[in-house]
């Protein structure tokens, strides 16, 4: 149910902060076994990280615990349950190129990814410009390419998870921004700015950008969560070039140094200067500065002919010390649970993510297949001595 009306007090199994795909991920994985309640600040669900992702699913992009993630997560988005209302998938092969000082980077993250991928080759810059000739001519010296990232329905996937997690029976309470927790006996009793009250014997802090803030309503020490601003805009078709545009709408082309990368979105081209600007968490706004470099960049590197900017936006991508998701019961704080640190990797790990968080809730232990993967639950632990770097 949504909170048409008030709660004035409401016991539950667990609760779950925050309404991004974090939280309404392991909430229905969850309320497959518990009464859940998911519990979001603002009156809209997914507001800020989430509803301003690039969506895409790159199993090269990340370290080797968040691209294992996303390797135990194709299944789910290829052939998705019946929760999800429509395909979550298109073809959107990745293509990074490199300047010539960028040519040994390119070639030591292909050494990194391609062994567990049969989708990934490097090719020289005339292959690049051909399967994407928006590129100017002469500026790829080399490029890896990788035939299997795809494009995600992010809205899709978000409404598919939380149509699930309503089918389970769960409880979906907006604009109730969490102000105090306080422990009674094995529960813990949350209230929200209206005043109303929650109680869970297991509160899940899946709140993005703010997880330490919630944190620290437990009593729980911080673990360190840094939010990355990142800035995208769109720029109309260069009416110009029309046959190279319609070519260039088969691929997302990303530089080398990850100071750019554009990708076809409707009738134009989504485009970010790639940043990772630390802030406090917010309401993101995006950088003009940072629009203007990316666009000198668009314009040094590919025939976008970029003059003008249709719309821009930013999300904070919020990362830990060693940039792997936490997952796990807090070490000092009984009946607290992270779920927290995804990055600007959160939806294309969100099924495997979420079925590895509500198994370690339930049974303390990963999923047999996901660690088949190499998935190991000290690798997401809170406790892990990586997160003091």
């Amino acid at each position: 149910m949504d909170n048409t009306a008030s709660i004035t007090a409401a016991d539950f199994d667990t609760i779950v902060v925050g309404g991004g795909i974090a939280g309404v991920s392991i909430a229905y994985e969850l309320a497959a076994h518990r009464s859940v309640a998911l519990v979001e600040r603002e009156s809209t669900l997914a507001y800020h990280t989430t509803g301003r992702s690039a969506a895409t699913f790159l199993e090269s992009y990340g370290n080797a615990t968040v691209r294992a993630l996303t390797r135990a997560s194709r299944d789910f988005f290829v052939a998705p349950p019946d929760i999800v209302d429509g395909p979550l998938v298109a073809e959107l092969p990745l293509l990074i190129v490199a300047e010539e000082t960028e040519v040994d980077g390119l070639r030591a993250l292909y050494e990194t990814v391609s062994p567990r991928s049969q989708t990934i080759e490097l090719v020289d810059g005339n292959a690049a410009e051909q399967l994407n000739p928006m590129l100017r001519s002469g500026y790829t010296d080399l490029a890896m390419v990788d035939y299997g990232s795809l494009e995600l329905d992010v809205h899709g996937l978000h409404q598919g998870f939380l149509r699930g997690l309503r089918r389970r029976g769960g409880t979906v309470l907006k604009s109730a921004g969490i102000v105090e927790a306080r422990r009674e006996r094995s529960s813990w009793v949350l209230r929200d700015a209206a005043g109303d009250e929650l109680r869970a014997r297991t509160v899940v802090n899946a709140a993005g950008a703010w997880c330490d803030e919630v944190a620290g309503m437990f009593g729980a020490a911080p673990i360190g969560i840094a939010p990355l601003r990142r800035t995208a805009f769109m720029v109309p078709d260069p009416r110009e070039t029309p046959a190279r545009s319609i070519a260039a709408r088969r691929t997302m082309t990303m530089s080398a140094s990850e100071d750019f990368y554009f990708k076809p979105d409707g009738a134009g081209f989504l485009c970010s200067p790639a940043e990772e600007t630390p802030q406090p968490p917010s309401d993101a706004k995006p950088d003009d500065l940072e629009i203007a470099r990316a666009i000198e960049r668009l314009n040094e590197a590919t025939l976008l002919a970029v003059r003008s900017v249709s719309t821009s936006w930013a999300g904070l991508r919020s990362f830990t010390a060693d940039r792997t998701p936490v997952v796990g019961p807090d070490p000092a704080v009984d009946g607290l649970f992270w779920f927290a640190g995804q990055g600007g990797y959160g939806i294309q790990m969100a099924p495997a993510l979420a079925r590895a968080g509500a198994s370690l809730a339930l049974t303390d232990d990963l999923p047999a297949d996901l660690a088949d993967f190499g998935i190991t639950a000290a690798s997401l632990a809170p406790g892990r001595s990586a997160l003091a770097a």
